[in-house]
Order: C-alpha cells, then structure tokens, then sequence
C-alpha cells in the first residue's frame, strides 16, 4: 500500500498498536517525502513557470490545508490515536512538520532549477554586452511566501463546519454604539460589563466592541426571520495581559431562528461541531449558567482531547475543559431585533477562536499569536 493510501486509514486499520510500529509509519513518509523532494530538484523545468508550478504542486501535495497529507496524517493518525500511543505519534508528527518546512514554496524554487532558451539567453547577452550585470542565467531572488496565522486557520475551519450546516458569514463594524452593544442585547445600565473598567470606550454612546452580539440585532433587522449566520471577527475588552487574556481578541457567534427551535436543536449542533472539530470521540456536556441576551443559559465543555477525560494538567484534573457559551435567545433581544417571539424562537453560541487555537495546537499562552515572533509563527 502507497502512503497515499496509508494516510487515509487510522493506526488501527493499518495494524500499528505499538510505538516501534508509530516509528516505522513515520520513517517510511518521512522516506517517501525526501525521495519524491530529491527527484523533483534533479529534474530541470524548462522555463521559470513550470518550475513554480511544479514547486506549487509538489507543496501542495503534501501540505495543503484540506487534502495534503500532513493533513491527514493529523486527522487520521494523530486525532484518532490511542492514548498511550498519542505522545508518541504527537512527537513524530512534530518531528516530520519540521522536515517538511523544506517543501515550501520559497525553499523548492531555489533548489529546483530550469533552462533557459538559447535564443532568449543570447538575445539578452547582445542587450548587455559590455555591462558587468553578473550572472543572469542564475535564478532571481524570491520572497520568502508566508502562511496564514494559526488564529485565521482556526477560524476558517470553524466557518467550513458552519457552512456545510447552511449557515452564512455575517459581519459587522467594530466600533459601535452603545445601544447595540449594550441595550438591543437586554445589559442593562447597571450591568458591569458597562464599566468602563471593562469596555474601552470611545465616549459615552461609542465603544469598541466587546463581543460579536451586536451584529445578531444587526442580523435580525436586516434579514428577519428564518436567520442563520456565523459571526467571526475581533472584540475588545479592557483586560490586562496575561497567558490566558489579551484586550484585543477574536470570538465567533453563532444565530439560529425560526420557528419551532428548541435546546435540543442547539445542543445537537454543537455536538456534531465539537465531534468535527476535535475528533468524533468527543463528548459534550452542558451546564446551567446565565447570560443576559440568552434564556435559558449554558457553558458547554468537551471532554478533554489531552487525556481523553481521564483528567490532566490542561484540564485540571476534571476531564473536562470549559469552551463556549450559549443558549435560548432571549424574547426581548428577538423583539429589539424586529422579529416576533411568539411566532419565532432561535439559539446562540459564542467561543473564542484565540482558544479553541491553543487547545488544537497545544499552546499555553495566547500572547504568542500576537507578538509577531516570526520563529513561532513560521510552525504553522
């Protein structure tokens, strides 16, 4: 069987259950991505483009975000591995996401060569004869090509979840006034969040957003009833800086509306999210809170994907780790947002991509994403 192959099965399927078989699973791509990289630097393209195009396919075969087989490899290998072989597997797999910072773009095309056409060469030493311009048979100078920040990928593989469920990507400005950030969302005046110890405000009708909400009203007097959007964007709150707070954060909100929804609706949604984003041994659980645009509240947690629930240092021991927000939203915020709560009904979620990145990529403080460490930043 090809690796490509191999990639699309779990460690079970192909009958590796210990870690001299994770080493030798690991050994045989990381051979198999050396021996194809070497034989595509012996071959010589015929112009500039077809070398970059074969640079670019070469890459994307092995990196690429949906199909690539470092993708799979994650997603059928690491995810699906048993705890007692995930620090093993997790460790090759680190191991080979080094090696392969070889396969991109501005590392191949300097080592990929190609010819030029004798006339074309001739021509342009006729041009230049007698000027000393150097070698210009030599490949140019490229710009290293960067890569998405991890905080973007992770809010883009929220959005493809979304949008295969139907919903739709809505946004809204980021300075905002007080009424839709506040009063439209039923937080009332005395309520802390409007302190401004709490919000960074412009002046007294005009803050920075502290949280996506605002577009749901937004949403709401816009489109109407049935309504299904997603809310991605940045917020901002007057916290001070630490491993797990930042003032300027990213949050997604989710809106559902029509008639006849119900709790059950929501929490099957985000199950089916939480089991497609973390690996379908995933378990939900939802708890009583309070939120004042949402009625009944809740704070949904999955089981820890370190320790698989048995209890861990990331999860504190509880098996559990606390990730979103959501409920019922309430009849007032429906009816500040000109649509019908007797005729309609809806649901809402909200999470902080900023953390979902540093569960999915194991990363202990949230400043890292925001201090432009290009040493950090050039892992994913």
């Amino acid at each position: 069987m090809t690796i490509d192959g191999k990639v699309r099965k779990t460690l079970a399927e192909l009958g590796v259950a210990d870690v001299a078989g994770v080493d030798a699973l690991f050994g045989e791509v990381r051979a198999t991505m050396e021996r194809e990289r070497s034989s595509l630097v012996a071959r010589v393209a015929s112009s500039e483009g077809e070398r970059d195009r074969l640079a670019k396919n070469f890459r994307d075969r092995w990196l690429a975000r949906k199909n690539g087989l470092l993708t799979q490899i994650d997603e059928h290998w690491l995810k699906s591995s048993p705890r007692d072989l995930k620090p093993s597997v997790g460790k090759s797999f680190n191991a080979l996401r080094q090696a392969a910072t070889a396969l991109e773009m501005d590392v191949l095309v300097k080592d990929v060569g190609f010819k030029i056409p004798p006339k074309v060469a001739a021509a342009g030493a006729a041009e230049i004869r007698g000027t000393d311009l150097g070698d210009l048979t030599l490949p140019g100078y490229c710009r290293p090509l960067g890569s998405l920040h991890p905080v973007t990928q992770m809010q883009r593989e929220i959005e493809e979840i979304f949008l295969h469920l139907g919903f739709r990507i809505e946004d809204g400005p980021e300075i905002e006034s007080v009424y839709y950030n506040f009063d439209a969302l039923n937080i009332p005046e005395s309520h802390p969040s409007r302190d401004d110890w709490d919000t960074l405000y412009i002046n007294s009708q005009t803050v920075l957003r502290t949280h996506t909400s605002p577009v749901q009203i937004r949403a709401m007097e816009k489109y109407g009833a049935p309504l299904y959007i997603i809310i991605p964007g940045k917020c901002y709150r007057h916290d001070n800086p630490d491993a797990s707070h930042t003032p300027m954060f990213h949050q997604i909100e989710g809106l559902a509306i029509d008639s006849d929804i119900t709790f059950a609706d929501l929490k099957g949604t985000l199950d089916f999210f939480a089991k497609k984003l973390f690996g379908e041994k995933v378990r939900t659980r939802f708890q009583p809170s309070f939120f004042p645009f949402t009625e009944p509240s809740g704070e949904v947690a999955i089981s820890c994907i370190f320790c698989g629930g048995e209890g861990c240092r990331v999860c504190k021991e509880s098996g559990w780790i606390e990730v979103m927000g959501c409920g019922m939203v309430h009849p007032l915020v429906l009816r500040n947002g000109g649509i019908d709560p007797e005729k309609y009904s809806g649901w809402a979620f909200g999470l902080g991509v900023d953390r979902f990145a540093m569960l999915e990529y194991d990363i202990n403080d949230i400043q890292l994403f925001f201090q432009s460490d290009v040493r950090f930043l050039q892992q994913f």
